[in-house]
């Protein structure tokens, strides 16, 4: 319980500090989103019950690339509601806190139901929860598709969980037809295309490769 009196104490501090430096009130509001999400991500990880111990973990931090983050704002969004989820879910993810990195997308779905960023971002971070692409993965990719058959992202994002799954063929169809639907012009188009020809130049050499062992055997 003394978990929470704290959590309170800040949020009556943060306030206070927000008043006292005059920040717009117009900001009050992605303040305020931003501090439910901690309380959020205290309510699906605190054990209030527990003694004292000194903190270990043996969990594997997911690299979470700013590069990924960055084309995932442009094709997405970020100052927006449902992608305040994704932000946290990152970091969790980059602690190590694959499971809550996960719950705490689910519990952005249950704000934004029909949300294609949210959809999206289940489907990556399904895929980085169970380091492969798994079955929980792609029926919340499909879900995306669904939702927004014409939007290059869960197309583009779902192939990205299959280059890191190293299904390089895979992910190939899926880019290609992320490259097909990003609209002319966009900031993004350009990624998509140098990435799927830098993954044209892998399968290359791994054609290379195989044909090359197959002629000494």
């Amino acid at each position: 319980m003394s978990g929470w009196i704290g959590l309170a104490l800040i949020g009556v501090v943060a306030a206070a500090a927000l008043w006292a430096s005059g920040v717009s009130r117009s900001l009050w509001t992605l303040v305020g989103a931003a501090f439910m999400l901690g309380a959020a991500g205290y309510a699906l990880q605190q054990r209030a019950g527990l003694g004292e111990h000194l903190a270990a973990s043996d969990a594997i931090p997911v690299a979470v690339a700013p590069e990924m983050v960055e084309l995932r704002d442009a094709m997405l969004g970020r100052f927006t509601g449902d992608g305040a989820y994704l932000i946290a879910s990152d970091a969790l993810m980059r602690a190590g806190s694959r499971r809550s990195g996960v719950n705490v997308i689910l519990l952005g779905l249950n704000h934004y139901p029909r949300s294609l960023t949210l959809w999206t971002g289940l489907g990556t971070a399904m895929a980085q929860h169970d380091a492969a692409m798994s079955p929980a993965a792609r029926l919340a990719f499909d879900q995306a598709t669904r939702l927004a058959p014409d939007d290059p992202a869960p197309a583009f994002f779902e192939g990205l969980a299959y280059a890191q799954a190293r299904d390089y063929r895979t992910a190939r169809r899926y880019w290609a037809r992320a490259l097909s639907l990003a609209p002319a012009g966009t900031s993004y188009r350009r990624e998509i295309a140098l990435r799927l020809a830098a993954l044209d130049m892998v399968l290359a050499q791994l054609d290379a490769a195989g044909t090359k062992k197959g002629a000494f055997r």
